[in-house]
């Protein structure tokens, strides 16, 4: 801030000095035109200022609005490769952590998008996720094809968890402080530089002034409408998690506990028990 005020009062500086030394030194000629070149020049120069602030102001909220729309896919995306991976885990196992993937999805969609438009997720979601992942870890599982099922649902969960994180981060993305207020300043200042210059249009003259005024107060406030992520004209709706939701659903469910065999006509056999050694040796006959 301190930056600023004294960029500020350095550039005012600058004018009055120049004018004091030029007037001084007997340089140029008074100006008091309202189309001279002094308030041509002030008036291009303000314009151009303008159009700068709000082309930051329109820019940045869309840039990442589009960022933070492909990252919703890539959560979508991580979602639907947990969900499979985690068919290859052992039966009990598997199903819980399919419900818990699903419960995860519905909270998501149903719960915490809403609050990110205050620019905030749930702590609960973020719970339910870490929660999983703490599950599919304490898993205790044998086998070359178990292990490396539970290796690839890690992988994807934690896949899952920084999509997650960046959602976070692009929830509370706002504009650089104070290009919306340098925004309305610049237009208001726009507006006004004619009067400013000592012009007083009147009739028709007037028109074209208030044309424009009418427009830049539409444009700042669809900067100001698309300046958050989440909300606004721009804002980023779940359509990629909730494809991902309906996918999943698609997806073979694998059943809590094993599907016992079908019975068939045969005969049923019984197994009959190795011996152990130990029996066939002449001191356990």
């Amino acid at each position: 801030m301190l930056v600023c005020i004294l960029a500020v009062a350095s550039a005012i500086g600058t004018v009055a000095l120049a004018a004091s030394l030029f007037r001084k030194l007997g340089r140029g000629t008074d100006d008091r035109d309202p189309g001279g070149p002094s308030t041509g020049h002030a008036g291009a120069m303000l314009s151009a200022l303008f159009l700068l602030v709000f082309a930051i102001a329109i820019i940045v909220p869309w840039t990442t609005a589009d960022a933070a729309r492909q990252n919703t896919y890539a959560e979508g995306e991580a979602a639907v490769q947990t969900y499979w991976a985690s068919t290859a885990l052992p039966a009990p196992a598997a199903s819980a952590v399919q419900a818990q993937l699903r419960g995860y999805l519905g909270f998501v969609l149903d719960k915490e998008w809403p609050l990110m438009a205050d620019g905030r997720l749930s702590l609960e979601g973020s719970a339910l996720l870490n929660g999983l992942r703490s599950q599919v870890t304490g898993l205790s599982v044998t086998g070359d094809e178990a292990r490396d099922a539970k290796s690839a649902v890690l992988d994807a969960l934690a896949n899952l968890s920084a999509a997650r994180h960046q959602r976070a981060a692009d929830a509370r993305t706002t504009p650089p402080a104070g290009v919306m207020a340098l925004t309305i300043l610049t237009g208001v200042v726009v507006i006004v530089f004619p009067f400013l210059a000592g012009a007083r249009p009147r009739g028709m003259a007037i028109v074209p002034l208030v044309t424009m005024a009418a427009l830049l107060g539409v444009g700042t406030y669809l900067a100001w409408d698309i300046s958050h992520v989440f909300s606004g004209g721009l804002a980023v709706k779940p359509e990629a998690l909730r494809a991902a939701a309906q996918e999943i659903q698609r997806i073979p469910q694998i059943p809590e506990t094993p599907e016992k065999p079908e019975k068939s006509g045969k005969r049923p056999t019984t197994e009959i028990p190795q011996t152990p050694r130990a029996a066939l040796t002449p001191q356990g006959r």
